[in-house]
C-alpha cells in the first residue's frame, strides 16, 4: 500500500487538519526555518556561536527531516512519535539557547512551538487510535 492509501486508512481524530492545510502551515514555516537556521549555523561558522548554542538546532533540523521518512516512508507510527517529541523538545531548547545572541531567532520559533506542539498531539493521538 502506498504512504497515501495508509494514511488515508488510519483512524484520526476529528479535528485532524486536511491535508492541504498541512502542508500550507509547512510552506509557511520552513521558510522561517531556513533563514532562522541558516543564520545560526552561518554564526556557527563564524565562531560567533558556539557548538552549544548550534546543536539543538542541528538535533532539530534532523530529526524533522526523518519524520517524513519514518512516518510515511517506513510507516512506523511508534518511532514516529518518539522522532516528533525529539524535533518538540529541541525547539524550546534551541530558543533558550539562542536567546543570549539573537533573540530575534528565539521569537521566530515561536510560530514553530506552536505547530510541532499541534503536530505532536495528533501524532501521539493517531498512534494511540491505531494500536
Amino acid at each position: 500500500m502506498n504512504w497515501l492509501e495508509w494514511y488515508n486508512s488510519l483512524v484520526k481524530p476529528n479535528w485532524t487538519p486536511a491535508p492541504g492545510t498541512i502542508g500550507t502551515i509547512w510552506q509557511i514555516l520552513y521558510p522561517i526555518i531556513l533563514g532562522t537556521f541558516g543564520y545560526v549555523f552561518m554564526q556557527f561558522f563564524r565562531g560567533k556561536v558556539t557548538g552549544l548554542v548550534a546543536l539543538p538546532f542541528l538535533i532539530n533540523l534532523l530529526s524533522n527531516l526523518v519524520f517524513t521518512p519514518i512516518q510515511f516512508g517506513m510507516q512506523n507510527m511508534p518511532l514516529a512519535c518518539l522522532d516528533i517529541l525529539v524535533v518538540w523538545f529541541s525547539i524550546p531548547w534551541l530558543m533558550v539557547k539562542i536567546w543570549p545572541f539573537h533573540q530575534w531567532v528565539a521569537f521566530c520559533q515561536i510560530p514553530y512551538l506552536i505547530w510541532v506542539s499541534i503536530a505532536t498531539v495528533l501524532q501521539i493521538t493517531i498512534t494511540v487510535m491505531n494500536l
